[in-house]
């Protein structure tokens, strides 16, 4: 058995964390994560609206009656989604974990408070961290530079950012960017994390609602098949390698600006990948963590083989070192 104070703040069995992923954060994959001991994560705005979002969790709960969150990604925009309602679909539904990432929290916390409703906030330095630890939420996400997404801009890899962050954090903290199996979780309760959030493993998972061809990919890439964009823009991005990718990369280098490149990063054509299965159509989110995913289990047998492999783990060949 692997149990952190991640799972007792949590109350989940084990220390593994399904963080929300854009279209991928649906009831079928999040209610399999439960339902193996972890925690999952709905996206929020995967659903067009707040009430497309209480439905989502209503429908989760068909599935599972063990704990699960809704991922809250706040970015700044023109106009932006109705954050508010979002957050207020997720108190009104009873849903006692959320998972807040992007922008600052600070204006949503008091309404969770009062709804009951613990914190984890996802980031990807210490300062920020720090900064959301004073702000009082319930837990830490650090998410290091080998992480899909948005990595940040301080191009920080996990084996020196959890640690770093563990220094300073006195709240339980996951470590995100990089896992796929037993041997990254042993190696972040080292660096000092409670568990660890995985969001390109699961990705590679039977329950994962995305095309087959996805996750097919995941385990015929290599650590190298992903490309950095935006880095030019100061809104670094980690995605998968294919010619759209490329294609940006490309014209940011030779001095473009977003605007060259909003029609090949558009939201619906990475949506399309998952959905069809034709991996060139669009930008799409994939970690280096890819050169670790050799197979497509379900959800339980990946979760189930981290715990078990993790015991063994410590238990065995980290013991054997010791005279």
């Amino acid at each position: 058995m692997i149990r952190t104070r991640f799972c007792d703040v949590f109350d989940v069995e084990y220390p593994i964390v399904q963080g929300g992923m854009q279209w991928v954060g649906r009831a079928e994959l999040v209610a399999a994560v439960a339902n193996a001991g972890g925690l999952g994560f709905l996206t929020a705005l995967t659903q067009p609206t707040p009430e497309d979002l209480s439905r989502e969790i209503a429908r989760c709960r068909e599935l599972t009656d063990r704990p699960f969150g809704v991922n809250l990604t706040i970015l700044p925009s023109i106009n932006p989604p109705p954050y508010a309602e979002y957050r207020d679909a997720v108190i009104d539904s009873g849903v006692r974990i959320v998972e807040t990432a992007g922008f600052n929290p600070a204006e949503h916390l008091a309404a969770f408070r009062a709804g009951g409703v613990k914190v984890l906030h996802k980031c990807t330095s210490v300062r920020h961290a720090v900064k959301a630890q004073q702000l009082g939420v319930d837990g830490i996400s650090i998410d290091g530079f080998e992480c899909a997404g948005h990595p940040g801009e301080d191009d920080i890899p996990g084996l020196v950012l959890i640690p770093a962050a563990a220094e300073k954090i006195t709240i339980p903290m996951v470590a995100s960017g990089g896992f796929a199996d037993a041997r990254g979780l042993v190696a972040a309760l080292a660096l000092g994390a409670d568990g660890i959030n995985m969001g390109t493993r699961f990705l590679a998972t039977v329950e994962a609602p995305v095309h087959q061809n996805v996750k097919q990919r995941l385990v015929e890439a290599s650590e190298r098949d992903t490309d950095l964009i935006f880095r030019s823009l100061r809104n670094t991005a980690r995605v998968a390698r294919n010619s759209v990718s490329q294609e940006v990369v490309s014209v940011l280098r030779a001095g473009g600006d977003f605007d060259s490149v909003r029609e090949l990063v558009a939201g619906m054509r990475g949506r399309k990948v998952f959905e069809v299965g034709d991996l060139e159509l669009g930008i799409w989110t994939a970690g280096m963590v890819q050169g670790l995913i050799h197979d497509i289990p379900t959800v339980a047998e990946l979760i189930g083989r981290i715990v078990t492999d993790a015991a063994e783990l410590i238990g065995g060949r980290l013991a054997s070192v010791i005279r």
